[in-house]
């Protein structure tokens, strides 16, 4: 198993396919885009089933979320969930995306073998979703995410960032359309993990900003810890159910303690956390030719050396140089 010196065990795998994205949301990358791997660097399909197969067969490795950049750019998808299906034992495999390629996607992914997808959509307003991600594809999102529904990739998770000035007063809209379309809405506060290193405390939008206007609209019953086991985000029952809402508050309500989590990039890097500045490399070693017991060995190994928590409240805090899309959500 994945085990750290604080007790915590891995169960969950965040695989980033690519670093590439076809979106430039401002809080995550600049609009001429990032400097991409070479294909040399990243991971081929059969590298990243290895170590899915390792994971699950040999470290306890439950859940498998599919995560980018964006990952449905990856040529390679259906064919690695596929894969991955046949495993023994199957995990629970879902995917991160910005929703623009489910429409096109969504039947041949839940065919192979996928269960669920969580979507990116901050903003009910194509204008402001056209500001938010310098691309004009708001109507494709909406369309990609029902149809992700009516192929049964269920339920479809919807996150959301708000910014300030943009879209910081649309928390009840998003909530109120989620239920109407039978979506889980997630709101999350925006992380430093922009390749511009423009991210500010000061000013962002807070847990405790969008509960309260939230509850202008709706009422709110917290669910509780023991729902809500190792996952990120509190959920609130939303006027007596049975729709929820969450909130993953990883700023300002951190809940690194019940972190389950371990992380693969593109490149065969190991990380044992977002915020890590220090990573462990598995490409090198599938490719020297080391058996799957080496692989397994390193992997748990970096594992163990994972810290307390983020650090996001240390004033010698440092932002990861590698963004949130080279580094998978």
């Amino acid at each position: 198993m994945l085990l750290d010196t604080y007790g915590r065990v891995a169960t969950d795998l965040r695989v980033s396919l690519t670093d590439r994205c076809n979106l430039r949301c401002t809080y995550c990358m600049p609009e001429e885009g990032l400097q991409w791997l070479g294909k040399s660097d990243l991971l081929s399909d059969d590298e990243i089933v290895r170590l899915i197969r390792i994971a699950v067969t040999r470290l306890g490795i439950t859940e498998v979320r599919f995560t980018g950049g964006e990952p449905l750019l990856r040529p390679g998808l259906v064919g690695i969930v596929e894969q991955c299906a046949a495993l023994e034992p199957r995990p629970k495999m879902s995917l991160t995306t910005n929703g623009i390629g489910l429409k096109r996607t969504a039947q041949a992914l839940k065919a192979a073998g996928l269960d669920r997808v969580n979507v990116s959509l901050d903003t009910l307003r194509p204008e402001v979703f056209k500001t938010l991600t310098r691309r004009d594809r708001h109507k494709d999102v909406i369309e990609g995410m029902a149809a992700a529904r009516e192929a049964g990739l269920t339920p479809v998770k919807v996150n959301a960032v708000l910014m300030p000035g943009l879209n910081d007063d649309e928390a009840p809209d998003l909530l109120a359309w989620a239920v109407e379309n039978e979506y889980e809405l997630r709101f999350i506060e925006q992380m430093p993990l922009d390749a511009q290193h423009g991210w500010k405390r000061e000013g962002m939008i807070t847990a405790g900003d969008i509960l309260q206007s939230l509850r202008t609209r709706f009422t709110l019953t917290e669910e509780g810890a023991d729902e809500r086991g190792s996952a990120p985000a509190e959920r609130w029952v939303v006027d007596g159910g049975p729709a929820t809402v969450g909130v993953i508050a990883s700023v300002t309500r951190p809940f690194c303690g019940a972190c389950d989590r371990t992380r693969l990039t593109a490149d065969g890097q190991v990380r044992t956390c977002l915020f890590a500045t220090e990573e462990s490399d598995l490409r090198a070693a599938l490719r020297s030719g080391a058996p799957d017991e080496e692989i397994a060995r390193l992997w748990k190994l970096a594992m163990w050396g994972k810290k307390a928590g983020s650090g996001l409240d240390d004033p010698s805090f440092l932002q990861p140089d590698r963004p949130m899309s080279a580094i998978g959500g």
